[in-house]
């Protein structure tokens, strides 16, 4: 799922989602994000469905990635999240695109909000995708929901799914340690984000099996969490 842009309220995603976001313990018990999403969809997808508006550089970065991508194949978002307009944009722009979300919920208002696209449940680090079979995978702000230990995971199992050339286009908030709420967009439900640095996602990716090619980082648009944005383009080895 894509959480929004608080962190633990990207994921990310995408806006500001969290109340009162405070320092995790990291090795706390890690709360159900696909309960806290399907709790949100509604809430979610209303809010979030034209964030990309206000955000030039990530509309650039995925115009990029999406003319990389038209006609090699599918590509799926994953942690597309209620809103599913990851998803739509890539499809506008030739990618075939689909979504998958861990949320069962998130998935059901994804696919009234984005008719004619395809949406399934998911688990990131257990995809529903044959080894080599897909052209790309984005996941902004979806990894962040994970415990660190578990990245390296996503990740390898992203590698799996992607064909030689395949490209994944990532989106992380930057930091250290965790960050956590038990409210989260205005519901009594709880939600955690682990936060990276530039170096150490793009260390894990490399351990993986992927080849950097581009790294991103930003500060935050007015209105989005003020973390850093951080952003890893990377590719399967042909």
């Amino acid at each position: 799922m894509s959480a929004p842009d608080a962190p633990g309220a990207e994921g990310a995603p995408r806006p500001g989602g969290m109340d009162a976001p405070r320092p995790g313990a990291e090795g706390a018990a890690w709360p159900d994000i696909g309960h806290t999403y399907d709790v949100a969809a509604e809430h979610y997808a209303a809010t979030f469905a034209g964030e990309l508006d206000g955000k030039p550089f990530d509309r650039g970065l995925l115009d990029r990635y999406a003319a990389a991508l038209a006609g090699r194949g599918e590509v799926w978002d994953v942690g597309c999240g209620a809103a599913g307009h990851l998803t739509r944009y890539l499809a506008d722009r030739g990618v075939a695109a689909s979504g998958a979300d861990i949320s069962p919920g998130s998935v059901a208002v994804a696919r009234r909000c984005q008719p004619g696209l395809t949406f399934r449940v998911a688990d990131m680090c257990h995809l529903p995708a044959g080894a080599g079979s897909l052209a790309g995978i984005v996941a902004f702000y979806s990894m962040i929901h994970l415990p660190r230990p578990r990245i390296p995971a996503a990740l390898a199992e992203f590698r799996r799914v992607l064909a030689p050339g395949g490209a994944l286009l990532a989106a992380m908030h930057g930091g250290a340690g965790e960050i956590g709420s038990d409210e989260a967009f205005g519901f009594p439900v709880q939600v955690r984000a682990t936060l990276v640095s530039p170096e150490e996602i793009a260390a894990m990716a490399e351990a993986a099996g992927f080849t950097v090619r581009e790294r991103h980082e930003r500060a935050p648009y007015p209105g989005e969490y003020p973390s850093q944005r951080l952003y890893l383009w990377a590719a399967v080895p042909r």
